[in-house]
């Protein structure tokens, strides 16, 4: 890659005409990267190599940015009542904190406001050309890339442009991941996924079955207990449900402070599991199933109302459905229950559906890249992913320290060839290393980080980058 450089855009007429190795006119954007995504990693991605000098196209399906936090988007899963999880001191961008007025748990509508200002304070915009998606992303000699676009619906001509990098930032929670059960299609009641829940209203005075554990499982369930006229909650598993308030802080304030202390693993999972016996206490006595894993093997719960809501009779704890009758849903436990409206908060699965994925060493097609860093392919040195993290703190901070790796991996490529090719051999060994310890193998849990483990990590490799610059 040479010199960074910044160019017009991509219908610019100055700018000089290839052809595809099948012959279809591109238009050259020389050293430009392309960013795909204008959600909070595709933003801060953005920034970064702005910052590093170079130029940028970023392509966002939608008419504005905030990704998955703009609940106007179409894929977007944000519902009325979304906060944040992570407190804001660790949700926030280093360089960009939120207002100290702002509560420790901020609302979706402040998250969308954040990522506005974000883009209007680094004068962004100019940078971002929305309601164009990303239809293909294929590799050419010299480790460039044709990117081809067309407006988001399909309407109008399709444009393809060669780009020197391309950074993946499309997000990984919009793709519904749907279970499949015997007899569902059967069903005669209403069946919907989380994603298209938006509001309490869609609950209210029915007989609501809830599927699924994870925070937005949970969430609508205390939503049901409030609204609908029944409540069950299907779980496949125990959990530890974690409140969010802790000591009097913010729960991920107070762990922060015992992994800052480097205090063993062994120690945290006694002191939070004294901590969850003291206040939230043993949760098979109302009927929830005991975690069959121990603290921090999976990342708790955060929800300080389910466990109220079920000690007060409103929502049912049920174990996992073994199939779907016309009328009626079969438990595991051979119980039928006949609820009016089941939701399926059973996640998403990340989808690259314009890259090949073999690109990112998905070689079974799954969903599942292998990636050093989680950012970083094995065989291809211009393309990365930034985002496709699920961390025990707030994303933006990683996506944010991620980006600036791959600016400064992309400059060494130019300015210290010998660090980047140093920095490809630890590619190539450490692709897929997984920084969270152990954890349950299941598409919930494919990328989650420990924090501090995964930043010290990304440090480490910024020190080598710049070591003897």
């Amino acid at each position: 890659m040479s010199t960074p450089t910044d160019h017009g855009g991509p219908d610019d007429p100055s700018v000089t005409l290839a052809l595809t190795p099948d012959g279809r006119p591109v238009s050259d954007r020389g050293d430009t990267v392309c960013v795909i995504g204008a959600g909070a990693s595709g933003l801060t991605t953005v920034k970064n190599l702005k910052e590093h000098g170079f130029g940028v196209d970023c392509y966002e399906r939608e008419t504005g940015v905030g990704g998955a936090w703009n609940w106007r988007h179409d894929r977007s899963p944000v519902y009325a009542s979304t906060h944040l999880i992570s407190s804001r001191p660790f949700t926030q961008f280093p360089d960009f904190p939120m207002p100290d007025s702002w509560p420790d748990y901020p609302h979706h509508s402040q998250l969308l406001a954040y990522f506005e200002r974000y883009a209007d304070h680094f004068d962004l915009r100019q940078h971002i050309w929305f309601g164009t998606e990303v239809v293909r992303v294929e590799p050419v000699a010299g480790d460039r890339w044709d990117v081809t676009t067309r407006s988001t619906g399909g309407y109008g001509p399709e444009r393809t442009s060669r780009y020197a990098a391309v950074v993946v930032a499309n997000g990984h929670n919009w793709s519904p991941k749907l279970p499949e059960y015997e007899g569902l299609a059967d069903f005669r009641g209403e069946t919907m996924h989380a994603s298209a829940y938006k509001d309490p209203a869609q609950l209210r005075g029915k007989r609501v079955l809830v599927v699924g554990a994870g925070n937005t499982g949970c969430d609508i369930a205390v939503e049901a207990a409030q609204q609908a006229a029944t409540c069950w909650h299907s779980t496949r598993r125990g959990y530890w449900y974690a409140p969010k308030y802790v000591l009097g802080r913010p729960a991920d304030q107070v762990n922060d402070l015992l992994l800052a202390l480097r205090v063993p693993l062994r120690v945290r999972q006694w002191l939070y599991h004294r901590t969850l016996r003291l206040t939230v206490g043993d949760l098979t006595r109302f009927g929830l199933p005991r975690p069959d894993h121990r603290l921090y093997e999976t990342h708790p719960i955060a929800n300080s109302q389910l466990v109220y809501y079920v000690g007060h009779g409103r929502i049912t704890p049920a174990p996992d459905v073994r199939r779907f009758h016309p009328y009626a849903v079969e438990l595991t436990d051979g119980r039928q229950i006949d609820p009016d409206l089941v939701v399926f908060a059973t996640g998403y699965l990340p989808r690259f559906e314009f890259l090949d994925a073999r690109l990112l060493g998905d070689e079974a097609g799954v969903g599942r890249p292998t990636l050093h860093l989680n950012a970083f392919p094995r065989n291809h040195p211009t393309l990365a992913v930034v985002g496709l993290v699920q961390p025990d703190s707030g994303l933006f901070p990683i996506s944010h320290w991620q980006a600036v790796l791959v600016a400064r991996l992309w400059q060494a490529r130019q300015y210290r060839p010998e660090r980047a090719e140093a920095f490809a051999a630890t590619v190539a060994a450490r692709a897929g290393k997984r920084y969270s310890g152990r954890v349950e193998d299941s598409s919930r849990h494919w990328f989650e980080v420990g924090h501090v483990d995964y930043l010290r990590a990304v440090q480490r490799a910024l020190n080598d980058l710049e070591a003897v610059r």
